[in-house]
């Protein structure tokens, strides 16, 4: 710490505080202020022995595209932001190691399916991929995509009830809904619906993203039959739960949608249980009551989404015709 500086034949002088303890090399003996503190004491240094140097940040230029501050990490890479250098577009870019994706079961392949995906996806409702850049000396891979501000997990965390407002849950499922019915009519399911996939951009568009378990259904394949899943536990249907080999994709789509709706109206899950054995169990008999608050129109929404039969479940077109009115 400075205390004082003063000029002496034409050179400055600086009084500095310092610790007893402390080395200091060329410097005069030290002079104690008394005894009450007798660790503390001042020395003069001359301000050409004081070396000054401001840490400087250098910017980060990945290609084309300025590296920013970090926004979060999943389970595949952190996630920062980012400025398109020539348009000053705001971006975001998910940042993976390789070695860190071969630690994760399927890691590479999901990262791989996902970017394929999304290269084929326009939507306002489904996140926009930018651009991929692959460093091979660093073993890094870097998505570059569209930029959002939150995500609905987070602003669900933030509020008392966890929940929003009717107004503002059912703006938001409609969006949903949207995407959801684009990505059904390209032969894609999602897999992973859920409040921590489903971002939103500063214009206040909901987006759904995180692909890495969807699956592309085949061309020409007669229906939407589907083998594996890898969501998340309490987001997956009674045919999931109850481990049968073949089940709709569609439909599981349809019913994570129905637990998300749930989940942000109520702030509850219409399934729980102290561990995933429990909660599949719970799943698997398809038994859930909705809260007595909850309007009878919404409630007979949720319920037609939650049907533990997948051939009763609502299709998103009967949704979208629903008295709920999500036209």
């Amino acid at each position: 710490m400075v205390d004082s500086m003063v000029v002496e034949n034409g050179v400055q002088r600086l009084f500095v505080i310092g610790s007893q303890d402390r080395l200091y090399n060329d410097l005069d003996s030290p002079a104690f202020l008394g005894d009450e503190n007798p660790n503390i004491f001042f020395h003069r240094v001359d301000s050409d022995q004081i070396i000054y140097q401001p840490r400087r940040k250098r910017a980060k230029l990945i290609g084309k595209y300025l590296m920013g501050d970090a926004l979060g990490e999943g389970s595949y890479g952190k996630v920062k932001e980012m400025l398109d250098s020539e348009n000053l577009r705001r971006c975001a870019v998910k940042i993976m190691k390789r070695r860190k994706l071969r630690r994760i079961p399927n890691g590479e392949l999901n990262v791989q399916r996902e970017i394929q995906l999304l290269k084929r996806l326009r939507h306002p409702n489904v996140i926009k991929l930018y651009d991929v850049i692959y460093d091979e000396q660093k073993q890094k891979m870097y998505m570059i995509m569209e930029y959002c501000v939150g995500e609905l997990q987070e602003m669900l965390d933030s509020t008392e009830q966890h929940k929003f407002p009717i107004w503002q849950a059912h703006g938001y499922f409609r969006q949903l809904l949207n995407g959801l019915g684009y990505l059904h009519c390209q032969g894609i399911i999602h897999k992973d619906i859920k409040p921590g996939n489903l971002l939103l951009a500063t214009d206040g568009t909901l987006k759904i993203s995180d692909f890495g378990v969807a699956e592309r259904l085949e061309p020409f394949a007669v229906d939407d039959t589907c083998r594996t899943s890898q969501g998340s536990p309490a987001f997956q249907p009674p045919e999931i739960a109850n481990g049968l080999e073949t089940f709709s994709g569609f439909k599981v789509d349809i019913w994570a949608a129905g637990v998300t709706l749930f989940n942000i109206t109520t702030g509850k899950y219409p399934f729980e249980g102290e561990n995933i054995y429990k909660l599949f169990e719970n799943i698997g008999r398809g038994e859930f009551t909705v809260p007595e608050e909850v309007d009878d129109s919404l409630a007979d929404l949720l319920r037609g989404m939650l049907n533990a039969n997948p051939e009763d479940r609502l299709t998103i077109q009967q949704i979208r015709k629903h008295r709920y009115d999500l036209r």
